[in-house]
């Protein structure tokens, strides 16, 4: 790439460090795929839908028809792309808005995950074509009110009454809850912790909507209420057992996140760019000033080095020997600097930063969300920690 000297702004600053070249033409082709999609269905209304609180639902089956959906699981109508693909694809979603990210990583890495890898055949069967299609919506319930960081010390039960479970407890900050057709849940047991599936309309089995949210606004988060609820056998995760069954979903969320965080950084400096050309002060563009220059020099190398992180965990993981700290130093490093670089490129926009017409504070404000679920900057922060001294600091 030659220097540029024209005048004009760098479209992409991941042009940078040409990443893009070291990407396949399919993966290339896969990520400007989703890029359209979301300029024509998603980027003209987004600050309407953020404004609104409104999550466009109507959209699952357009994302089942692009082929995002469980994208990187093979059979049941889902695509089987590599992993960089489906990364990539997040790194798009997210750069259009982290609710619509969450949506996906959820529906794909959460729920059609746990049962894909956990369920039985006719578990399979039943829900994971109907997800990939968008034509049902998953959830995933983990998290509870008093426990998020310590999932083990959940209350929720299961308690066997003949052949069936007995499902008593609650969940909480549960994205696509509240319009989840099926919703897989963990539970305490006398063997353990174990997983189920929970269809909605299933009696004592109730939802609500978390409202006044600041963050992940064009995004449904819910509370999961158990009362008393009778589930089969059939309705358990078969092969899951203890805590491994949960975080081995989770590991696939993160893996998704630490591409996404790049896409909210990158469309972030991408409209700080955008508005510095245009902004003239003292008779030129304020891009032309050097203290605006060193926030864009700093704020690229910084996204490109964490563009650089996703791409080579992606190919570890591609190569099945990705491990889960690994996933932890993506996840803490990737997420940390896109909420960086989304505050610092709204001073770059000055008081217009804070209008929605502009991106900067609205990716800020959703990556206050993605700093914490699926694992606080602090446990991640522990979790590497341990890998490198032997101690385990959160127990």
């Amino acid at each position: 790439m030659e220097l540029n000297m024209n005048g004009k702004p760098m479209k992409d600053p991941l042009e940078l460090l040409d990443i893009a070249s070291v990407l396949t033409d399919e993966e290339r082709e896969i990520q400007a795929t989703v890029a359209k999609f979301l300029a024509d269905r998603v980027r003209p209304h987004i600050g309407e839908w953020f404004e609104n609180a409104h999550f466009a639902r109507e959209l699952a089956p357009e994302l089942g028809k692009l082929g995002v959906l469980g994208m990187h699981l093979e059979g049941y109508g889902c695509s089987g792309t590599n992993a960089v693909s489906y990364g990539l694809a997040c790194l798009e979603l997210e750069a259009a808005d982290s609710g619509f990210r969450s949506f996906v990583s959820v529906q794909g890495s959460l729920s059609m995950f746990s049962i894909w890898k956990w369920g039985s055949e006719e578990q399979k069967q039943e829900w994971l074509p109907r997800l990939a299609a968008g034509e049902a919506i998953g959830c995933f319930g983990l998290t509870e009110p008093d426990f998020g960081s310590n999932p083990s010390g959940m209350r929720t039960r299961a308690v066997r009454d003949g052949d069936d479970w007995i499902l008593n407890g609650s969940k909480m900050w549960i994205t696509n809850g509240g319009i989840a057709d099926v919703a897989t849940v963990w539970a305490h047991t006398e063997d353990g912790i174990r997983g189920f599936l929970v269809p909605r309309g299933t009696p004592g089995f109730t939802t609500q909507d978390i409202k006044q949210k600041m963050s992940l606004r064009a995004s449904i988060t819910s509370e999961l209420y158990f009362d008393n609820v009778r589930l089969p056998d059939s309705a358990r995760l078969p092969l899951a057992e203890g805590l491994r069954g949960p975080l081995s979903c989770l590991n696939e969320a993160r893996f998704g996140i630490l591409f996404g965080a790049v896409g909210a950084a990158r469309d972030s400096i991408q409209a700080a760019i955008e508005y510095a050309d245009s902004r003239v002060q003292f008779d030129k563009p304020i891009s032309a000033f050097q203290l605006t220059q060193k926030k864009l020099a700093d704020m690229s190398v910084s996204l490109g080095n964490a563009a650089l992180l996703a791409l080579h965990l992606g190919r570890l993981k591609d190569q099945h020997r990705i491990r889960p700290e690994q996933i932890s130093v993506g996840k803490l490093n990737n997420v940390r600097e896109a909420i960086a670089i989304a505050r610092e490129c709204r001073t770059v926009l000055g008081a217009n930063g804070i209008s929605l017409e502009y991106s900067p504070l609205r990716h800020a404000n959703n990556l206050e969300s993605v700093l914490t679920y699926e694992g606080t900057s602090e446990m991640h922060t522990l979790v590497v920690g341990q890998t490198i001294t032997g101690y385990p600091a959160f127990r």
